[in-house]
């Protein structure tokens, strides 16, 4: 597959992940927990393939700022569960969310390592 391809599907995996994760923030309704947790993990996939599948037909390696990103996911990935465990945290954990983001877009467009 092209590099485009699994460029559109790691956007793509992190903006649902993204969505999904901050609606679990916004509604923690323990009814909905199994549905969020099961979608943010499918996501979650959807982004790690989509991630390793560029890397791998860009040949990059695994320089830093990858890490940095791999970091962003795990956290980000854990966030819709913790949301859901600790409703009354949601306002520290959408900063936290949105701090990871900010690291990922960061490392993304500026490599800094």
């Amino acid at each position: 597959m092209s590099p485009t391809f699994y460029s559109f599907l790691h956007v793509l995996g992190v903006l649902l992940l993204t969505a999904t994760t901050f609606q679990a923030f916004a509604r923690p309704d323990p009814q909905r927990r199994r549905a969020t947790l099961m979608r943010s993990g499918i996501y979650a996939l959807v982004v790690l393939v989509g991630g390793f599948g560029l890397l791998a037909k860009l040949k990059y390696g695994f320089p830093g700022w990858v890490a940095v990103k791999l970091g962003a996911w795990v956290i980000l990935s854990a966030l819709a569960g913790i949301a859901f465990r600790k409703p009354a945290q949601t306002g520290p954990l959408t900063a936290v969310a949105m701090l990871v983001l900010a690291a990922a877009l960061y490392a993304v467009y500026f490599k800094p390592f």
